[in-house]
């Protein structure tokens, strides 16, 4: 049990140091790109040579899951070979599975954070979006990351003369899971607080769409609390600022 903990320590840290390169000036454009061309194409080989090509991959509800899984019934490989392999797996094989609900937040170059005011298509791993409607159309506001969404979620009026006066006139609140990228109902998703992982803004809330996951990251990344939507207090989002 402690090797494999250890092995899959390991396994976490260098995938999320591939997946931190959201810090260079134009992630949306090399990060990407890298995972797309580089790990993806790479995981894809290994997945097809090295591994049982009939597995339920449905069956793993988490990364730590399925990354034991893979370990097990897997050809033994290299650290970067294992590491393309989660990775192509769970974003490509496993998302194939996925309802169309479970895609990437989609964000255009115009749109800017209402807090901040940064161009939030920079900070696609961050990106979280607030819904509502406005003459029987769906419309948004874009945010790079889920502290300063909630920000404006506790009051929108404070940040602009927005159409959102109160949140009682919110459709909907997505966020990215922070493995995955993939787009979960944010009132569903668990967070993490007070990690060593940090966002555009600095501070985060880390969200998942697994507790198993946000356990792992919890413990990799000297989380200080894993708590959900519901819970989460004004007083709590602005004290990651201190």
């Amino acid at each position: 049990m402690f090797k494999r903990d250890i092995f899959i320590f390991i396994v976490n840290f260098i995938f999320l140091l591939h997946l931190n390169a959201d810090a260079l000036e134009n992630p949306n454009a090399t990060n990407q790109a890298l995972k797309d061309k580089k790990f993806y194409s790479m995981g894809k080989k290994v997945f097809e040579k090295n591994c049982p090509q009939d597995m339920t991959l449905d069956a793993y509800a988490t990364m730590q899951e399925l990354q034991i899984a893979l370990k097990e019934k897997c050809q033994p490989l290299k650290t970067q070979h294992f590491e393309a392999l989660c990775l192509y797996v769970w974003d490509v094989k496993k998302s194939s599975n996925k309802e169309v609900s479970h895609s990437h937040i989609t964000v255009t170059q115009d749109e800017k954070c209402p807090v901040c005011g940064m161009f939030t298509y920079k900070y696609p791993r961050w990106a979280a979006q607030i819904f509502y409607m406005e003459n029987t159309q769906e419309k948004h506001y874009s945010f790079d990351g889920v502290k300063d969404l909630l920000k404006f979620y506790f009051n929108p009026q404070g940040w602009g003369n927005y159409a959102i006066k109160d949140k009682s006139e919110i459709a909907k609140i997505l966020v990215s899971d922070y493995y995955s990228q993939r787009a979960i109902d944010a009132k569903k998703a668990y967070y993490v607080l007070g990690s060593d992982a940090y966002g555009p803004m600095g501070n985060e809330l880390i969200p998942f769409e697994n507790e198993a996951d946000a356990k792992t990251f919890f413990k990799d990344h000297k989380g200080s609390k894993i708590t959900q939507f519901e819970n989460i207090t004004e007083e709590e989002v602005y004290k990651l600022d201190e």
